[in-house]
């Protein structure tokens, strides 16, 4: 718990320390209107992720980080900009992790094809950790979040070294999408075997194609200083993402299909009130590993005590539902969130109350396929109801949520969890 509030509390400070206001001059008009575009410049950056230099810039996702496998995660990573070229790029990174004592990098590099079309051709070599039964749509890092509390429980890790080349495009200005061919060399860091056909994997080849779509239909563009910029963020927002995994192609293990959907709602009032509402749903045909499955955002630690389980709650995770106990090859994810006018006690004491309900389903066929791994299948469904009361102090606040239905446990206290909340906007 302890290193949680640290990890928590260095980030805090790093943000309000980039989200300062840079100094402007009275005197001179012209000049406080040019300070002024800079610093809204520099904080645009800032909310994408990026500190910029004169070149490159730098990545603030991998300053610091932490999870249960790697303890404290630390490195630079960063990109280079149009100042160094408008048609060519590189990315990269290198990070340590200080409790398994190995380092992990990313180099990558790429070119633009067409401007009109914002259409990049890259390359990346890859060798570090994924988080296993996670599933990551390719459109999803050019949305940034600068902290994802949910992290810092992970504990369950497999390590790959990930050839790649991928081609971005917009179709339209509603419409991104992002196709990826990969040759991955896949190393679980905790004890699984996968048997088909009377033979035993603990470790293996992969080589998948992935084409990952972004459909923003009611957003609204405009054409600003020579380029289109997005003035209005329309709902609702839909993910399409298909992988196909190739047996035989490159030396590949297993043969296939994955296809993840993803639609985001959002309803804002008069009142100041909004509601959240986000599907998600997955399914996997063909033989894959536990690596590509699903887990259904767990974020809850095996702790226990409800106060030994204290941590920081995730932002679309299940807060009750403990790491690792799910996996299915077939699920959906349904999580519902309304948060009231914050109350204005004063200029700078605004908390705001969030009421939230998740809910989960989903199966899993040939469990005996997976061995040395325990785990349940989600084919009654999981709810969890709870508020949270944020932005406290600091962008700090508190959580609560219960677990109930088809699987409720017999202790009570281990349906709850109680947790604080991080949010801060710059």
């Amino acid at each position: 718990m302890l290193k949680h509030l640290c990890v928590v509390l260095i980030l805090t400070l790093a943000t309000y320390g980039y989200a300062q206001q840079l100094p402007t001059t009275k005197l001179d008009t012209n000049k406080t209107l040019k300070d002024s575009i800079k610093k809204t410049e520099f904080l645009k950056h800032i909310g994408n992720g990026y500190l910029p230099f004169n070149y490159f810039n730098l990545d603030l996702r991998y300053l610091i980080k932490f999870n249960q496998y790697e303890g404290l995660r630390s490195g630079l990573g960063g990109i280079t900009n149009d100042r160094f070229s408008d048609t060519y790029r590189l990315d990269g990174y290198l990070v340590y992790g200080f409790k398994d004592k190995a380092f992990k990098y990313k180099i990558g590099g790429g070119f633009r094809v067409n401007e009109a079309t914002d259409t990049w051709i890259h390359l990346a070599y890859v060798d570090d950790l994924q988080e296993t039964g996670s599933s990551k749509f390719l459109t999803d890092k050019r949305f940034f979040t600068f902290f994802e509390p949910r992290l810092l429980n992970i504990d369950l890790f497999h390590r790959h070294i990930t050839k790649s080349v991928s081609i971005q495009h917009k179709l339209s200005n509603h419409l991104l999408t992002e196709t990826q061919f990969a040759v991955s060399k896949i190393d679980p860091t905790y004890n699984y075997t996968y048997v088909l056909d009377n033979k035993s994997y603990t470790f293996f080849d992969l080589t998948t194609a992935k084409m990952s779509l972004q459909w923003s239909p009611f957003s609204t563009y405009s054409l600003i200083k020579d380029n289109i910029k997005e003035t209005k963020d329309g709902y609702p927002k839909f993910t399409l993402q298909l992988t196909q995994g190739f047996k035989s192609v490159f030396g590949s293990d297993f043969n296939f299909s994955k296809l993840d959907f993803r639609t985001i709602q959002q309803f804002k009032y008069k009142n100041g009130s909004t509601t959240n509402i986000t599907l998600v749903a997955g399914v996997v045909g063909g033989d894959a590993p536990i690596t590509h499955l699903y887990h259904a955002y767990p974020n809850n630690i095996t702790k226990e005590t409800i106060l030994q389980r204290f941590s920081v709650a995730g932002l679309n995770s299940f807060e009750t539902m403990y790491f690792n106990e799910f996996f299915s090859d077939k699920f959906s994810t349904l999580q519902l969130k309304h948060a009231f006018k914050p109350f204005n006690i004063s200029n700078r004491f605004k908390p705001q109350l969030v009421l939230i309900s998740r809910y989960a389903i989903g199966d899993m066929n040939s469990i005996s396929r997976h061995q040395d791994i325990q785990f349940g299948t989600l084919n009654k469904l999981y709810s969890e109801s709870g508020f949270e009361i944020n932005k406290l102090i600091f962008g700090f606040g508190l959580s609560f949520a219960y677990r109930y239905g088809g699987y409720h446990l017999p202790n009570l206290e281990d349906n709850m969890a109680f947790k604080f909340t991080f949010n801060i906007s710059l």
